[in-house]
């Protein structure tokens, strides 16, 4: 009360009629003055922690792990102050889609997204990166259960042979896989995959034609790597390139808090519920 009509009245009237002592108010507003800069410099630290993609509610969150409960009103007025712009107001833009895989496999994944088993479904798409002066390619392998990026792969050429290099970065038994889910890029459609698929036993599933909400999970993580990875970045070389999506996957499964995973990490996400399921 007495900050608020600091600019009308004294601060020794105000003092004198609510009767509280002047050193009172002067060790209190000190104290408001300290945690405001601290939590200004924790702000800060993790929005750049977070490679400036956390918005209010993240950093919200963040900020309660480490014992601070603060409004998202004063962590966006502190990021305003301090210039914090998240990567997610730049606006995005949709790449053309490649000619369309005429297979009559149909949509045996039927837009069930959330799934409770892991490795039960994986989803993959691919989108594009700017290296030197040309365009290369990004494939990504998503668990549905934790949205663990399981495997990925980078290269010039936008063919199935960077789809079987992300199988072949998958650190996982590939016998435990149920279903592989994509859209109809030719990419995708490939004998060599068809037979890795049926020697492990995996079921081939196809967004239909047309409809991109089929594979809505592969598109909004294309939309996040865009912005928090590809967008604005030229990478010099391939090589380049694959040491910063290993160093971001990392990151991405480890680090990285997720909203739709109650603002945990896929592996913290996964520990968690193979913790409770050991108890049951």
């Amino acid at each position: 009360m007495i900050r608020n009509n600091a600019h009308k009245y004294s601060v020794s009237a105000m003092c004198d009629v609510l009767q509280i002592p002047r050193s009172t108010y002067y060790y209190e507003a000190k104290e408001r003055e300290n945690n405001d800069e601290e939590l200004t410099i924790l702000v800060v630290d993790i929005f750049k922690k977070s490679r400036s993609i956390y918005g209010q509610r993240k950093i919200k969150k963040e900020l309660e792990k480490l014992g601070w409960t603060v409004s998202r009103r004063r962590i966006g007025r502190i990021m305003k102050e301090q210039g914090l712009v998240s990567k997610y107001t730049v606006a995005q833009f949709k790449p053309t889609k490649s000619t369309c895989n005429e297979s009559e496999i149909s949509n045996v994944l039927n837009r069930e997204f959330n799934q409770d088993q892991e490795l039960k479904v994986v989803v993959s798409d691919l989108t594009y990166v700017r290296v030197d002066r040309k365009w290369h390619y990004i494939c990504i392998l998503v668990d549905l259960y934790n949205r663990e990026i399981i495997g990925f792969s980078a290269g010039p050429n936008k063919t199935a042979a960077l789809v079987q290099r992300a199988f072949a970065s998958v650190p996982y038994n590939l016998n435990r896989l149920e279903i592989f889910h994509t859209d109809r890029g030719n990419e995708f459609k490939n004998q060599f995959i068809d037979e890795a698929l049926d020697a492990f036993g995996i079921k081939r599933s196809l967004s239909e034609k047309g409809s991109p909400y089929d594979n809505a999970v592969a598109e909004a993580m294309f939309k996040t790597i865009k912005t928090e990875f590809v967008n604005g970045t030229n990478f010099p070389c391939q090589q380049a390139l694959d040491l910063e999506l290993f160093d971001y996957v990392n990151w991405f499964n480890n680090i990285r808090i997720h909203g739709s995973l109650d603002y945990l990490t896929p592996m913290e996400y996964k520990h968690k519920h193979q913790t409770e399921l050991s108890k049951i």
